[in-house]
This record gives structure tokens, C-alpha cells and sequence, in this order.
């Protein structure tokens, strides 16, 4: 009985890998290494194990320089510094944790990537929206149906898939599937 479990979610992972349009994933490649030449910044959020992957993630395009021997990405996991996301949802709530930070750390041409299972969460939404009022590209990572932010960011790269767990490994799985993108891109400059 245990054993189907693990093949079962093993059937599921496999099935929307293989039947997902990248070209969204491509895109975002494309625009991280010009976001790396250009010096502009990155910027993730996300909530719960789409905060530890947003974290994850930006930690390898930081450490791009380490592994490649060029210059790594400018970028900063929003939900990263426990001082000031505790602050910020003590001072003005956490619905605004990340876009107070955005509004005072990026500029126009920076890039949002949201990392959400549901799409829902109302952070995330409003991340977005400052983005988009900032003048910042905004892609997204999302699972389930997409939720409000499918319809909300300049790109979507949505699993359709009604699983958390799936929905998130599926986020670092596209995570690092640009890390070794990036990694060739800028070896072969």
C-alpha cells in the first residue's frame, strides 16, 4: 500500500514534466542573463517551502560566479532576512512584506519572480502589483489552477497540478533547470 504512494506521486511528477510547454521557463532564461549582463536585479518571494525555494534559487544565481567563473545574478529572496519580514508584518502586516520591501529596493527593468503553489496568497498578489506599478518584469511559478496571479504577471509558468508537494518540487525543479542554463549561457560569452 505505501509503496503505491510513492509510485503514485512518482506517475504524477513524471506526467506534468513531460507533458509542460517549457518555452515560459526558456523565456525567463533568456531574460536572467540579460538581467545578468545588464546589472539589473532579481528579486523572488514566496511563502512556506516557496520561501525556502525562493531562497534556494537565489542562492544559485548568486553563486553563478563560484560555479561558472563569471559574475553571478543580482538578487535577493525577499522573505530571506527574518528582521526585517518580521517587522514589516509587525509594522504594516504581513499582506505587505514584500512589496513595501520592492517599493523601496527596486527600480524599473529589475524582474519579480513570485513562487506560489496557490496564486492566491495576498503577499504575493500584492508583490506583483507593485512590481507592475515600479515598472518591473514579473514572472511567476505557480501549481494548482494558478489562482489571482496566473492572469496577473507578465509570465506564468503554471503546473497544473492540484499538489503541493509536486507544485513546489516542480519550482525547484525549473529553478534549477535555469541555474544550468545560465551556467552554459555564460561559458560560452
Amino acid at each position: 500500500m505505501h509503496e503505491d504512494i510513492l509510485k503514485d506521486y512518482q506517475s504524477r511528477l513524471i506526467s506534468c514534466m513531460q507533458s509542460f510547454d517549457w518555452s515560459p521557463v526558456l523565456a525567463l532564461a533568456n531574460e536572467l542573463l540579460s538581467v545578468r549582463k545588464e546589472g539589473r536585479h532579481v528579486f523572488l518571494c514566496g511563502n512556506g517551502g516557496s520561501s525556502a525555494n525562493a531562497m534556494h534559487i537565489a542562492n544559485d544565481f548568486l553563486c553563478l560566479k563560484a560555479r561558472s567563473g563569471g559574475r553571478g545574478i543580482n538578487v535577493t529572496a525577499l522573505a530571506a532576512n527574518q528582521a526585517v519580514l518580521t517587522c514589516l508584518a509587525n509594522d504594516i502586516g504581513y499582506e505587505n512584506v514584500f512589496s513595501f520591501q520592492l517599493e523601496n529596493l527596486a527600480k524599473k527593468g529589475d524582474i519579480l519572480i513570485a513562487l506560489s503553489g496557490s496564486g492566491n496568497s495576498l503577499n504575493i498578489l500584492n508583490a506583483v502589483n507593485t512590481a507592475k506599478k515600479i515598472g518591473i518584469f514579473t514572472y511567476a511559478i505557480l501549481g494548482f489552477d494558478g489562482g489571482k496571479c496566473l492572469n496577473m504577471v507578465d509570465t506564468a509558468i503554471h503546473f497544473p497540478i492540484n499538489d503541493m508537494q509536486i507544485a513546489e518540487d516542480l519550482q525547484l525543479i525549473a529553478g534549477h533547470m535555469l541555474m544550468q542554463w545560465l551556467k552554459k549561457g555564460i561559458l560560452n560569452e
